[in-house]
């Protein structure tokens, strides 16, 4: 442990950490210089985030949000105390993290960057006609949006044809959606309202019938039946529909509504505005012969040339702030995105990015950030914009703590803590702390991983054939023709844009279906979900439980007989705070473990089911003995670098890479023999240290060689260097990529001078 003299003076100088023991850290204790970038860095797992979020970060949000009266602070995330024994000198924190955007469809880049109020006000100023003030130009202001689709660009509509069997009498079930099906509520207004005989088709029923049975909207009813609601006030199909799905979204919706609405309801662009989300008078309103539609629908490279086009001193400022917005876009390798894509679109590296832009426009001072590996999804070509990106914000007074793998960062920074030696219970601990140069020289993997030059493959394995794709020309790609090669470990690669994940991950799998694309998508299940459930011996577990101790296998499901009867089995307490992200609090009644008591006091070789998941996969192989079917599925969490989980780790906290691997782990799981195996992995680096990423590379070797074939879409230098063909797009991104730039072998990439990848492996 290291020990630390904490004084007055020193408030201004460092944040103080004294003995922290949250989740792995094995009581750290750790000075971090303020006014300074930070990278903490080490192998996965190793207690970089406990140390710098979950510690620093946490704690630091919970003192604040201390300060807000009952009111807000009942509303805002809730942090426990930190397990530390001191911890000093925290200031005001932000976490920048990779989490993406909400499902809000009314979010776009331009208004996640805070790029759409300028432009609103610019318009506001200098469009012609002028549609009003700056509200005038908003899709999220009634008076600047799409009557018809309220700012959305999209409407929902019902189709006739799906909703409606004509063949069918409203007593046979005419109308196919689940809340009108006979004997439902709905179902019993129609039928009893008077309008209609229920007995007769649909087909043999007069058009104008039909119609006021679909579109009636608070029709006084002659002659309902008896059982009508006495107000005798008859609302159609279609109306009821509307108001109770499209218009709205319900809080909950049953799995038959799912299906219902997903049967009969249609999206399209929105015929009045194209899909704009702006009114009439907004869309007319014009600077050059632009409207703010027009702008927003433009890549960010292509837009900050026209906003530098733009000359009049009456809005100089306005524009100067515009334009570094959209450089600091462009400079973090953001510039083929449009203002108005939708944020939920964005990947976590993306919606990252764009946050980081948005943190630069403010006027706070003294500020610290937090950063959960920034370059993910970077090409080495745009990591040192994002460099000069986070030297401009400590440089404006402010702490920046980074979460990082890239040799590039942690060169960058004014200080490095890296911790270790391992990840999980073997990890925890300081190994280096100073400046970044002196981190290669010492014995830690950080540093073995530093020192370790970059080499080509001297022999690459021979294809045993092609697939090819031919003519892409879906999003930015240019009419691409490519073979993809068979049998061997191929590397996609170019500049972040460039659409490399559109043909591999989109155009591949749709031509030659036998191609199993792995991604970084969320996994299904959410928080009740666990690396043991997704691998598929969750089960197999519990019935082991079962017959050791004579109990049903129920009572060891955390979703079934044996759950915490307070938290239902989730192992936190949700609040749902409505406008904001819901707030999660560890369950007190079972301490976390998601289990009651009963199912607690039932023990295998001395074990509870909780203290089976949170074994390490390791460990749980070994309880239910080396050779058993549990533990051959868990040995592939090891193979793909996720040994340093539990198996009844929740999803949820995981990242993104996590859940790839953890997904490419169950895959293996499933698969047969690999000569079969047909893999696409996106990005399966991301998140990993180096000697991780050796690990996966073993992986990949061993696979190939077993006769799998392996197509792998990356940045990172080691895995393209270690490939046996690369195929790299560009030259650039968005509307300046789309075109295959090299395919070869890496050394001869290296050797390429119209590539960008290339000239960066050469470099290295």
């Amino acid at each position: 442990m290291v020990e630390i003299q904490g004084s007055t003076a020193d408030r201004g100088r460092w944040i103080t950490v004294e003995g922290a023991r949250t989740h792995n850290l094995r009581d750290v204790s750790v000075k971090v210089p303020k006014h300074r970038l930070t990278v903490f860095t080490g192998v996965s797992g190793s207690g970089k985030s406990s140390l710098a979020f979950d510690t620093i970060a946490a704690e630091a949000e919970r003192l604040v949000t201390g300060t807000y009266p009952a009111f807000v602070r009942n509303r805002l995330p809730q942090h426990p105390p930190a397990d530390v024994d001191r911890i000093d000198g925290l200031i005001f924190t932000t976490i920048v993290d990779q989490r993406r955007f909400t499902g809000n469809t009314r979010s776009t880049v331009g208004t996640a960057s805070d790029i759409a109020p300028l432009l609103r006000l610019l318009f506001s100023r200098l469009g012609t006609p002028n549609a009003g003030f700056s509200p005038a130009y908003s899709f999220n202001d009634p008076s600047g949006m799409c009557p018809r689709c309220e700012g959305l660009g999209v409407v929902d509509d019902i189709d006739l044809d799906r909703l409606l069997d004509r063949s069918r009498s409203l007593n046979e079930g005419a109308v196919r959606f689940p809340t009108f099906a006979p004997g439902t509520y709905r179902w019993k207004r129609l039928v009893h309202s008077g309008l209609v005989d229920p007995s007769v088709p649909l087909a043999r029923l007069p058009a104008e019938k039909i119609d006021t049975l679909l579109y009636a909207e608070a029709l006084p009813l002659d002659d309902p039946g008896p059982e009508y609601p006495k107000h005798g006030t008859f609302d159609g199909i279609v109306p009821r529909l509307r108001e109770s799905y499209l218009r709205k979204t319900p809080s909950r919706l049953t799995a038959e509504e799912q299906e219902g609405l997903a049967e009969v309801v249609t999206r399209g662009t929105c015929p009045d505005c194209d899909g704009t989300r702006l009114g009439e008078a907004t869309r007319k309103s014009l600077i050059d012969g632009r409207s703010i539609a027009d702008w927003s629908a433009m890549p960010v490279g292509d837009l900050r040339e026209l906003v530098t086009s733009v000359n009049d001193a009456s809005v100089a400022p306005l524009l100067q702030a515009i334009r570094e917005r959209l450089d600091a876009l462009d400079s973090v390798g953001l510039g083929y995105l449009s203002l108005s894509r939708e944020s939920r679109t964005l990947s976590g590296g993306e919606a990252q990015r764009v946050k980081i832009v948005r943190h630069l426009g403010s006027a706070l001072s003294d500020v610290c950030y937090v950063f959960d590996e920034p370059s993910t999804g970077l090409h080495p070509h745009d990591v040192h914009r994002l460099l000069e990106l986070l030297a401009k914000l400590r440089d404006r007074h402010n702490t920046i703590l980074v979460v990082e793998h890239h040799p590039a960062v942690i060169a960058a920074a004014d200080h490095v803590i890296d911790l270790g030696p391992g990840g999980g219970v073997d990890g925890g601990h300081i190994q280096f702390e100073g400046p970044p140069d002196d981190l290669a020289s010492t014995r830690t993997e950080t540093g073995r991983v530093l020192r370790t030059p970059l080499r080509f493959k001297k022999r690459t394995r021979s294809a045993r054939g092609t697939v090819t794709i031919t003519g892409a020309a879906s999003h930015n790609l240019r009419n691409v023709t490519v073979d993809v090669p068979l049998g061997v470990l191929t590397v996609v690669a170019g500049v972040a844009g460039s659409g490399k994940s559109t043909l591999i991950a989109g155009e591949l799998p749709r031509r030659h279906p036998d191609f199993v694309v792995v991604e970084q998508a969320p996994l299904r299940g959410g928080i009740r979900s666990t690396p043991a459930t997704v691998l598929g011996v969750a089960e197999p577990i519990r019935d082991i439980f079962g017959e050791a101790t004579g109990l049903p296998p129920s009572w060891f499901g955390a979703n079934g007989r044996g759950a915490c009867p307070v938290c239902k089995g989730k192992g936190v307490i949700i609040t749902d705070l409505a406008f904001l992200d819901d707030v999660q609090t560890a369950c007190d009644a079972c301490d976390g473990t998601r289990f009651n008591p009963d199912a607690l006091a039932a023990t295998l070789n001395g074990h509870t089911i909780a203290d089976v998941l949170a074994m390490t996969p390791a460990d749980a192989a070994a309880l239910f003995g080396e050779g058993s079917p549990i533990a051959r599925r868990l040995t592939w969490l090891d193979r793909v670098g996720l040994g340093y989980l539990t198996i009844g780790q929740s999803l949820d906290t995981l990242s993104g890479g996590e859940r790839q691997r953890l997904l490419l782990a169950r895959h293996l799981a499933d698969a047969g023999p690999a000569d079969d195996l047909r893999l696409v992995l996106d990005e399966p680096t991301a998140g990993l240290h180096g000697s991780d990423v050796d690990r996966l590379l073993a992986l990949c070797d061993d696979l190939v060689d077993a006769g799998a074939t392996l197509v792998l879409i990356e940045h990172n230098q080691r895995v393209i260097a270690h490939a046996d063909h690369v195929i790299d797009l560009g030259p650039g991104a968005g509307s300046d990529g789309g075109a295959v730039v090299f395919e070869g072998s890496p050394a001869a990439l290296a050797e390429e001078t119209a590539s960008v990848t290339g000239r960066h492996l050469r470099a290295r």
